[in-house]
């Protein structure tokens, strides 16, 4: 599906970014992966590698100009195209966050920086190598960036703002054959859902399943690598400015609340 196409994933050393990076490099890829955590860009390399499959990772602050021009000029001696970027990495800083009223300008601006500026600095660092042959901008919002979530108004900002991104990204760049499309998943199993609220046992069993998830169970970082690796692909094509709710259901179901 992948076949000899460069793709760089943010935020690929774990998470949904990791599964990602699995699943792109056995569709054929070369995997291009950032991550501020350098140990884990080193162990998921080695794991890539191990399992045979050639990729490149670099430790980089998606939030740091600095950090990004580096990491880009590394990619940039190692290829001379990019035909996808997948902005994958973003943060939940649970506690932190809250009502807009009671959130830390500290703490705002650090998820705005992370989950806003860092896709707008590795999009615009990836541009000039997709200009020569087109190719996929994937983006990721969140259930908090189609309809209300409470306590998380930064986040949601960031989320709501991702939405919007792709849209521009869509109708600006379109006419080099570079298509921007947006993930918009809920209630994933990662690492940051366990270590946010939502790892309280009250959340995990199947009454909660029942009352806010239709599919009845919790989404896993595979299922969203999944829709990924097709909107890179060539069977995803005709698809721009899209914007998929892969939650299971859940901003279907109304009131996440009740």
């Amino acid at each position: 599906m992948l076949q000899n196409k460069n793709v760089i994933i943010t935020g690929a050393a774990g998470g949904i970014g990791l599964a990602a990076a699995r699943r792109f490099a056995k569709e054929g890829a070369f995997v291009i992966g950032l991550d501020v955590n350098a140990t884990a860009c080193e162990n998921a390399k080695n794991e890539l590698e191990g399992a045979g499959f050639r990729c490149l990772y670099v430790p980089c602050d998606i939030s740091s100009v600095e950090s990004v021009d580096a990491a880009f000029a590394e990619i940039g001696k190692a290829v001379d195209r990019v035909d996808a970027i997948y902005n994958n990495a973003s943060v939940f800083l649970d506690g932190r966050d809250g009502p807009l009223g009671d959130i830390d300008p500290a703490i705002w601006s650090k998820i705005i920086a992370i989950n806003l500026t860092g896709t707008y600095l590795c999009t615009r660092a990836a541009l000039p190598l997709m200009k020569k042959n087109g190719g996929s901008i994937v983006n990721t919002s969140s259930s908090a960036g189609v309809t209300g979530i409470p306590e998380c108004a930064a986040y949601t900002a960031t989320k709501g703002a991702m939405i919007s991104l792709t849209r521009s990204l869509a109708v600006d760049y379109g006419k080099y054959n570079i298509r921007t499309n947006c993930i918009a998943p809920a209630a994933i199993l990662t690492d940051m859902v366990k270590a946010s609220n939502l790892n309280n046992p009250a959340f995990n069993n199947e009454k909660f399943l029942e009352m806010v998830t239709p599919i009845r169970r919790w989404g896993t970082p595979e299922d969203i690598a999944a829709i990924a690796c097709w909107l890179c692909s060539d069977d995803a094509s005709y698809l721009n400015g899209a914007i998929i709710r892969a939650d299971g259901g859940i901003t279907t179901n109304g009131d996440v609340n009740r």
